[in-house]
């Protein structure tokens, strides 16, 4: 785990050397859990965006997308439940004076109780070698019995306790099982108490006359008050959904592990618009779907895995995790609900207009079930970045850093350079690039040596860097080198467009979600 954290450190430091994320405000010292994104982030950014949003608009011809206010009338947040129930259970340690979340403390003790088993299982498997059977292990070994049945009794009350939103079995847990401060290592906690976690502001000129409104903490809201318009005047048929991609804002107290919890974030969402009693169909629709779309990106099938909630969420008969393991665990980027027709109903009765859709083939009025899929854009971002960071050991005795990213989102596809600064060379690299450029993110490199000009492009993850020598002048051929392997190749300059343009299609990718 140590090891883990190492490499998470060296990924937070590398995210800011190469110009893809900043703390905000560094000059100011920063703002706690608040990031921007640099010029090689924001390309990746905007890469990650584009391929979520045509895989949603292209590959869907009933999918269709909108760009809604960030401020809302205030009412959607009373109809929405967050004015009343959006919180977190909070916990301080009197001595460190620290904040936590106290469903996370005991999510962390849970996580130390699969660690202890792994750890004996991993034990054993050095121990029996390729005899070793792994279920019956679990099954019969009593010390792996012994903190499964401890991780069980714990769950049970923690599911409990969340379910009956009972603060103070919150509590007990965290005392029953001595879970201590990180930072001051006591034990001497408060109560739990709620936490609304919405960002307030007020609109209008003066002081009395000044309406409270809030920074939405969900882009969902935005799509559910406009489903009407867009049923209407593009003339959808049920079932249709619609996606956004959105800022979102959340005053968390906790936040924390870079940009995987944010006070300010971005999130990709669509809402499914389905028939009531045929919601649990397109749940598994889309589940399967969401995922192909995550391992299409060819990160490593392993590193994906549904979770099924503990606790439903005021709206949801169905939900369902797509987590991906970070460097510091499995952790959710992606979330499948089924939220019933609670947003529509509640929004119909805090609005008292109808916002019911009229099924011409039933010749019935009803209010929609929906299917949600929302995955945050900042931990997707960190997901391909964390899994993309390698450090390598070459044969010559020297290492690199190389970010081995999906070359469809790769913010620098190409890296043109002439070996040499004179003899016509930059001339005929400029006229190289500006032939790519229409079609591709070129960048143009003439400075040090052609080692480490190569070291700064596998540094921010170009998948092809593009060398003119002398002979280019003579046969209009240049090496190109492959960031992966290093190996390099004599290319016609005509060829590059095809080569390029083949490894980084969204196309390819997009053939494997409709498979």
């Amino acid at each position: 785990m140590a090891q883990q954290e190492d490499v998470f450190k060296k990924l937070v430091a590398h995210c800011k050397e190469y110009g893809f994320v900043f703390p905000s405000s560094e000059i100011y010292d920063g703002l706690g859990a608040v990031y921007d994104y640099g010029q090689n982030g924001v390309e990746l950014k905007n890469n990650i965006k584009r391929y979520w949003w045509d895989s949603m608009v292209l590959l869907h011809e009933n999918v269709v997308g909108i760009d809604a206010a960030i401020f809302m009338h205030p009412t959607t947040w009373k109809a929405s439940g967050h004015v009343d129930a959006f919180n977190d259970p909070l916990i301080d340690n009197k001595d460190s004076k620290k904040r936590y979340r106290a469903d996370v403390l005991i999510e962390d003790l849970l996580a130390k109780y699969d660690d202890k088993i792994e750890k004996e299982v991993e034990k054993a498997a050095k121990r029996f070698g390729e005899s070793f059977d792994a279920a019956l292990y679990r099954q019969t070994n009593p010390r792996v019995q012994e903190h499964q049945a401890k991780r069980d009794e714990i769950h049970a009350r923690f599911v409990k306790a969340l379910n009956d939103s009972d603060l103070a079995e919150l509590k007990q847990i965290i005392v029953d099982y001595e879970v201590v401060c990180p930072i001051s290592g006591t034990k001497n906690w408060t109560d739990v108490r709620q936490f609304n976690l919405m960002f307030s502001t007020e609109m209008g000129s003066t002081a009395d006359g000044a309406m409270k409104i809030y920074l939405r903490p969900e882009t969902a809201q935005g799509i559910f008050v406009n489903y009407l318009n867009v049923q209407k005047t593009g003339r959808m048929k049920i079932p249709f959904g619609i996606a956004q991609i959105g800022k979102a804002f959340r005053n968390e107290i906790v936040a924390r592990q870079f940009i995987f919890r944010m006070r300010e974030f971005e999130q990709m969402e669509m809402q499914f618009f389905v028939r009531p009693g045929t919601e649990m169909e397109w749940f598994k629709k889309w589940k399967e779907t969401r995922l192909k779309w995550h391992k299409a990106l060819g990160l490593g099938d392993h590193k994906y895995r549904f979770h099924d909630h503990d606790k439903l969420a005021h709206y949801a008969n169905a939900a369902t995790d797509i987590e991906f393991e970070m460097p510091f665990g499995f952790k959710e980027v992606e979330g499948i609900h089924s939220r019933t027709d609670f947003d529509l109903s509640s929004h119909e009765k805090y609005s008292g207009k109808s916002i019911k859709y009229f099924d011409p083939e039933l010749n019935e009025s009803y209010t929609p079930y929906v299917i949600e899929t929302s995955i945050g854009v900042d931990r997707t971002f960190l997901s391909i970045m964390a899994a993309s960071y390698t450090e390598e050991q070459l044969e010559n005795g020297e290492s690199r850093v190389v970010l081995k990213l999906p070359a469809v989102l790769a913010p620098i596809k190409l890296a043109v350079m002439p070996l040499v600064k004179k003899d016509g060379l930059p001339e005929k690299a400029r006229e190289i690039m500006n032939s790519l450029k229409f079609d591709f993110k070129c960048q143009y490199d003439e400075k040090d040596s052609i080692g480490k000009r190569y070291r700064r492009q596998d540094a921010i993850g170009t998948p092809f860097c593009v060398t003119v020598d002398h002979d280019s002048l003579t046969d209009n051929t240049v090496t190109i080198r492959y960031r992966d392997t290093m190996q390099q190749e004599r290319v016609p300059v005509e060829k590059l467009h095809e080569i390029i343009g083949q490894k980084v299609s969204m196309k390819e990718l997009f053939k494997k979600i409709v498979e």
